[in-house]
């Protein structure tokens, strides 16, 4: 007995040791691994716990969760590891153990299980880095974004996966992240969420995927076919070209995802793959659901999805289309049980409770979202959209002399225009949806916005976030322009992201008030 104790004191002395040196803060007492419970395909095959049960331990940089790996006493121990601030390439370096297995410039899950990753604080962005699991099982990943991984150009990290999943992985469960790129494979960008070469049971839920060529695949080729039993659910995939997923084979549970902007198709079955897809709302998009650019046919059983303003292209001899009215070619059998919105509710569900930084809410199956808890709870007040733009305004309008800045802009508009004064003068993003940011050399603080749109542009604007830009922190989340508050916050840059338009956004004034 005391020789067991002293091996545990040894091990648990050098895990100190290897987590001092990276930075790492060892608490005293253990930590819940993960809020919330695995849903869908995750809670099969034995279940997806991560590190519950293990040590929690509190990182900053990528080499210091890579210590964290590397401390533990077996590659199966299990640990939770909170990340707060921002990763990079900078920061992230192999370290060495006989628990790991990790590399510079990529944060490494390889040849390991039972890890918990979980974002905390004022969140933890992987920036231009990306996230690798590889022959490891029993995995999670919660409340981090993942942004601008680069396959080509400079820096590259993860073949240009935001999260990819590879060789003999099992059981992970990915929820509440936000995964973008700024463009497609020609811009150095590649898959936001992959799954290749006998990767299954995995769960993506409550997670935002945008701004990409490529939503995420299942299967490298139509030769790799050992994937599958993927479920996605209350996802928003906004302003992809294709891939939302890309399934070869296999099965995917597709359900209450919010699809806006699908480019050049959406959900691509092929090569023998089955897919139950129910209740997801598909808006302003093309070819959101068949079998594309391969003659090797996929199949799919549809149920209550809505479909606004989609179009279909015409079926070929490598495009089969499931639209313009898709009916079901299978039959798919999960072996979970779970609870559906009704699509019509799933845009407004999404956009309160999908990504990093929203307060980790879930939906309770009846159109409004409540928190998780493990005790029940009254669903909380739903995000309710701003009030006119007509309201009264008192105090000093902060923009006024500030600077501003933001994501591509129409021809003819100019970030000045939204704090000119001026209400005949504004700024469009170049697409359906941009940010536009008000900022100062100092901190401020602020806890009022007013965005007035252009005259007859009015109801252009549909779901927005107000964020906090130091900290990527989400103030404030809903829909249409106007008055929008929230708790005081001192910061040197705010911005205005939208992230659905009803109709060309235009914004006039983005004024800024400290009450």
């Amino acid at each position: 007995m005391r020789r067991a104790a002293a091996l545990r004191l040894q091990a648990a002395l050098a895990t100190a040791a290897v987590a001092a040196a990276a930075g790492v803060v060892l608490p005293a007492i253990q930590a819940s691994a993960a809020s919330g419970s695995a849903t869908g395909y995750a809670t099969a095959n034995g279940g997806t716990t991560g590190g519950a049960g293990g040590q929690t331990v509190r990182a900053t940089t990528g080499t210091a969760i890579h210590a964290a790996l590397c401390g533990r006493a077996s590659s199966s121990t299990p640990i939770t590891i909170e990340v707060e601030g921002t990763i990079n390439h900078g920061n992230t370096s192999k370290v060495s153990g006989a628990s790991c297995n990790t590399a510079d410039g990529v944060i490494e899950l390889k040849q390991i299980s039972n890890v918990t990753i979980i974002g905390v604080g004022n969140g933890a962005v992987f920036d231009q880095l990306g996230i690798h699991i590889r022959e490891a099982r029993n995995i999670i990943i919660q409340n981090v974004t993942v942004r601008n991984v680069k396959k080509s150009g400079s820096p590259t990290s993860n073949g240009g996966d935001a999260i990819s999943m590879e060789s003999d992985v099992r059981n992970v469960w990915v929820d509440h992240v936000t995964l973008e790129a700024s463009g497609g494979e020609s811009e150095g960008f590649d898959g936001l969420f992959d799954m290749k070469n006998n990767t299954q049971y995995v769960t993506l839920s409550y997670s935002i995927l945008r701004n990409s060529g490529r939503g995420g695949l299942i299967g490298s080729s139509e030769s790799d076919l050992t994937n599958g039993f993927i479920t996605f659910h209350h996802n928003l995939y906004e302003n992809i070209d294709s891939r939302t997923p890309l399934l070869r084979g296999g099965i995917a549970h597709i359900y209450n995802n919010s699809y806006v902007s699908l480019n050049e198709s959406g959900i691509n079955s092929r090569a023998g793959a089955r897919a139950k897809v129910e209740n997801n709302y598909f808006k302003n998009s093309k070819d959101v659901l068949g079998t594309f650019y391969t003659s090797e046919r996929g199949y799919w059983q549809v149920g209550g999805n809505i479909f606004d303003n989609v179009t279909w292209s015409s079926p070929g001899s490598d495009n089969y289309p499931a639209g313009p009215d898709p009916q079901s070619n299978t039959t798919v059998s999960v072996p979970y049980s779970y609870s559906l919105d009704g699509a019509a509710c799933v845009p407004g569900i999404v956009s309160q409770t999908a990504g990093a930084n929203k307060g980790m809410q879930v939906s309770n199956g009846n159109c409004s979202p409540q928190t998780p808890t493990a005790t029940p709870t009254t669903s909380p007040t739903p995000t309710t959209s701003p009030t006119p733009t007509t309201s009264p305004t008192s105090g000093t309008n902060l923009s006024i002399g500030a600077g501003s800045d933001g994501s591509s802009k129409a021809d003819g508009t100019s970030y000045g225009n939204v704090r000119d004064g001026n209400m005949s003068t504004y700024w469009s993003p170049a697409g359906s949806t941009g940010d536009i940011s008000i900022k100062w050399g100092s901190a401020t603080t602020v806890s009022r916005i007013i965005i007035r749109e252009a005259s007859g542009s009015v109801g252009g604007i549909g779901s927005w976030q107000v964020i906090n830009a130091g900290t990527g922190a989400v103030l404030k989340s809903g829909s249409g322009a106007g008055t929008i508050t929230f708790a005081p916050t001192s910061l040197s840059k705010i911005t205005f992201r939208i992230t659905g338009s009803t109709a060309t956004p235009k914004v006039a004034e983005f004024e800024t008030y400290a009450g």
